[in-house]
């Protein structure tokens, strides 16, 4: 099948999850998401407006958003006495040769770290289960797996 064949085997969206859409002014972007409205942009250093997180602050946002939910929702289904939690993370691009935990050898890979902090008195034993089920959140399984990204215009 050639690719103009592919393109025309697709309809438009007609209730997208969230809508990017930009300003017209450099990299800003206005995102819509449900009735959530947000902005994304790059810093003035890389030629952005800085009107808004960039587009990995807002990847890293979901991934510590849906950590945060994950481990709070465990947390108080087995009523522990969790009272906070704090994750920190930031984004990297290493060296593949660098990673000594990666199966990757060659080429550049991208880095998430991720930090938990855990107030309330936990046992080390709820604590360490904790942060083995930050690592079950739906958004990190996703970042995880491989993933189909279909675009087409319209």
């Amino acid at each position: 099948m050639k690719e103009s064949e592919k393109v025309s085997e697709h309809s438009s969206i007609s209730q997208p999850s969230v809508i990017a859409r930009s300003t017209g002014a450099g990299y800003a972007q206005v995102i819509v998401a449900g009735r959530h409205h947000l902005s994304a942009d790059e810093p003035a250093a890389s030629g952005g407006t800085d009107s808004g997180p960039t587009p990995y602050d807002l990847l890293l946002s979901a991934l510590g958003a849906c950590t945060s939910m994950t481990v709070g929702m465990y947390a108080r289904r087995r009523n522990w006495p969790l009272e906070g939690i704090v994750v920190r993370l930031r984004h990297s691009k290493i060296h593949a040769e660098d990673c000594y935990e990666c199966e990757t050898k060659e080429g550049i890979l991208h880095r998430i770290e991720r930090e938990l902090e855990l107030t309330g008195p936990l046992t080390s034993e709820q604590r360490s289960k904790l942060l083995e089920i930050a690592g079950k959140c739906p958004v990190h399984r996703t970042l995880e797996s491989k993933i189909n990204i279909l675009s087409w215009l319209t």
